[in-house]
């Protein structure tokens, strides 16, 4: 998993609340466990006219022009403005994973469902709450300003409006660690592959039967 240190990007806003894991990557994409590739499938049934299919090619596919990702002026949007319980219903691990895919590794909303914010930090997206007005600041400045962009400093746990504001945010001193240190569940384990070499080591001799094929 990539570290997470600073983060400069264009904000792209999302101004809907209530937005499940069936939005953000529909279910006929859940047959694949890759953890790649789900990026042009991010939204899928808001970013195009016609359902998508696993494996289908979406360079020819019918755009609706009124998403706000398909506007020429988010493209390449980097963090994500959202409104009230994002990421609710089903635990789909694909949601993150087509959401680092399309390139987004901050999301900024007043809440999140708890399992898709969990998800999250384990896949190397930065989710950080925010006070509703804060974000309702935020929607504006972004629609305004063509470009408009935030840094966000995990280490200082600080964003930096273009202006020069700085908007504090605060976030779990494990998971603060985790993303700093870009260590998944993976990661914090082989942490520890030398304990573990040992215990087996150990264990070989204690109970070499335990070890018979």
């Amino acid at each position: 998993m990539e570290p997470f240190t600073v983060f400069t990007a264009v904000v792209a806003p999302l101004d809907r609340k209530n937005v499940d894991t069936d939005a953000i990557i529909p279910k006929q994409f859940l047959k694949s466990i890759r953890r790649s590739g789900f990026g042009p499938n991010l939204f899928d049934e808001w970013r195009y006219l016609d359902r998508g299919e696993p494996g289908q090619s979406c360079a020819g596919r019918p755009i609706n022009a009124e998403f706000i990702l398909n506007q020429p002026r988010y493209r390449g949007a980097g963090i994500l403005l959202a409104r009230d319980n994002f990421g609710c219903g089903s635990s789909r691990e694909h949601a993150p994973w087509a959401l680092l895919d399309d390139g987004f590794r901050v999301v900024i909303a007043p809440s999140f469902a708890d399992i898709f914010f969990s998800n999250c930090f384990k896949n190397g997206i930065l989710p950080i709450v925010l006070d509703g007005g804060i974000v309702d600041e935020l929607f504006a400045g972004t629609v305004a300003a063509e470009g408009y962009k935030l840094t966000v400093d995990l280490e200082q746990q600080r964003i930096v409006t273009p202006s020069g504001r700085t908007i504090p945010f605060t976030v779990d001193d494990f998971r603060r660690h985790c993303l700093l240190q870009g260590l998944d569940d993976i990661g914090l384990t082989l942490e520890h592959a030398a304990a573990i070499a040992d215990f087996e080591a150990r264990r070989r001799q204690e109970a070499p039967w335990a070890f018979l094929k």
